[in-house]
């Protein structure tokens, strides 16, 4: 109770500290830092108005086509897997930096590719980056962030993404509107579809010069013995005049004879830590709930209630302002409302709302691109699947990468992320290339079977994650589902 109490009347002064004018400048750093989730988004959506171009130009199948546009996924798997171990050895900022050259780099060559398998190179490749950058960004929110607005900085991550996926839908929709079509020239003799690739230039490059500019993470900093460094970053960003006694506290849970590795994530039986289970577990409900099938395929379903192929692209630019909309929502909620019920909300209602667009797709008449459904299913369906996107918006899609960023210790923060950041990606490309197969047996079933998952994240949820709301990192253990108590040894 007595440690419980100064953690108490410690995190209380920092937050004292922490309301001077120091928070803007950790908003604005937060906010070049979640650009990497921008790339996230961008690099998700912008590939939908070339697909059929890409199909045409190539003369791709339906399983090479599909591959060829979630390979990427796998890219963002291995970029997500290893960044954490780079951001322990070299810095979060250089990581940044290294991320938006692999993004560059497959925007240029996939812009610029002769051929399909040219392409799947360059797609892993841009990629790796976006799956560097999705586990950079929260990481160093969580570490830069004053600890009583952590939850809504760090949601800025999924506000980036879903930003990202709206422009992109619009540079796509603009770029087909100028040449009058994916497949027509566009500029310098190359059809529309290359120019939106190449379009991912502009995020890159500016995510790239703006993180030159940001401090590194005091907790990196006094990881590498840099205190001096990390007291001037802490004293700017945070705003606080207890320097030395937050340094001591970052170095207390840093205590370690070796640099961070992927090993300290296996506990004493020789599995992995229940914590980092926890942050796995997290990830894959996040995507196995089904929520990139709305992004991905969600052309079946507008067809489906009468709508003509042209309003497909307008209605998924109503949900990509859905989800900004709620995302924002979100940020406002999160530190006031806390992390778990905003999570427990969320799987209540997706799963409600998934379970209404199953009931609704038994009454489906049609088979393939020509499902239909009668009056009034039709409108039931479309309405669920606008609630379940703002479900998701305000619940799922930003609280998940807020926890991932702040519920590791700061021994295993970078690595354990990295592992669960794998797990998302993959995660991702599982549900994106199953779904076709799925809608096949009937899309009754496939949304029944991500309402069972929204239904089981949320007993999940209740039982497995701890709230983290208002704690600062250096108090942040590997326990599961409960707070650190006196009689607790750090790390039990």
């Amino acid at each position: 109770m007595v440690d419980e109490q100064a953690g108490t009347s410690r995190e209380g002064a920092l937050a004292e500290d922490d309301q001077g004018g120091a928070t803007g400048k950790a908003l604005i750093i937060s906010l070049v830092a979640a650009l990497g989730g921008f790339l996230f988004g961008f690099d998700t959506a912008v590939i939908n108005g070339a697909v059929d171009a890409i199909r045409d130009d190539f003369h791709l199948g339906p399983f090479a086509l599909g591959f060829t546009v979630a390979v990427a996924l796998l890219g963002s798997a291995v970029g997500a897997w290893f960044a954490g171990q780079a951001a322990d050895r070299v810095g979060r900022v250089r990581v940044m930096v290294l991320a938006a050259c692999l993004f560059a780099a497959g925007a240029i060559g996939s812009g610029l590719a002769f051929a399909a398998w040219d392409l799947v190179i360059w797609r892993f490749v841009g990629g790796v980056g976006v799956g560097v950058a999705s586990v950079i960004a929260p990481a160093y929110i969580a570490e830069i962030a004053p600890a009583r607005y952590r939850g809504r900085l760090g949601s800025l991550q999924q506000l980036a993404i879903v930003t990202g996926i709206f422009i992109a839908l619009l540079t796509d929709a603009f770029l087909a509107f100028l040449a009058g079509g994916a497949l027509h020239v566009l500029w310098l003799g190359l059809p529309a579809w290359r120019w939106m690739f190449l379009s991912m230039l502009v995020p890159s490059v500016a995510y790239g010069l703006l993180a030159l500019q940001i401090p590194e993470s005091p907790r990196y900093l006094v990881a590498k013995g840099e205190t001096e460094r990390a007291g001037a970053v802490l004293r700017e960003v945070l705003g606080t005049s207890r320097v030395q006694n937050k340094i001591a506290d970052i170095q207390r849970t840093l205590r370690r004879e070796h640099q961070p590795r992927l090993g300290d994530l296996r506990g004493t039986s020789g599995g992995l830590l229940p914590i980092v289970w926890v942050g796995i577990l997290l990830s894959v409900f996040q995507q196995f709930v089904g929520i990139n099938v709305i992004f991905y395929y969600s052309t079946t379903l507008w067809r489906s209630v009468g709508f003509t192929e042209s309003r497909a692209l307008e209605i998924t630019v109503i949900t990509s302002v859905t989800n900004v909309v709620v995302t924002l929502v979100a940020i406002a909620l999160v530190d006031r409302v806390g992390r778990k019920p905003l999570l427990l909300v969320g799987s209540a209602g997706m799963a409600i709302s998934l379970g209404t667009m199953a009931l609704c797709f038994t009454h489906s008449t049609g088979s393939g691109d020509n499902v239909s459904l009668p009056a009034p299913w039709g409108t039931v369906a479309l309405i669920a699947a606008n609630a379940y996107v703002v479900f998701f918006g305000v619940s799922w899609g930003p609280v998940v990468w807020v926890l991932l960023g702040e519920m590791f210790s700061n021994q295993i923060r970078a690595a354990a992320l990295s592992v669960a950041a794998a797990a998302q990606w993959i995660a991702n490309f599982v549900v994106s290339t199953t779904f076709p197969g799925l809608a096949s047996i009937g899309l009754s079933f496939a949304y029944g079977l991500y309402a069972l998952f929204a239904i089981l994240s949320f007993f999940f949820v209740l039982g497995m994650v701890r709230e983290t709301k208002g704690r600062e990192l250096e108090d942040m253990d590997n326990a599961v589902g409960r707070r650190r108590t006196a009689s607790s040894p750090p790390g039990a």
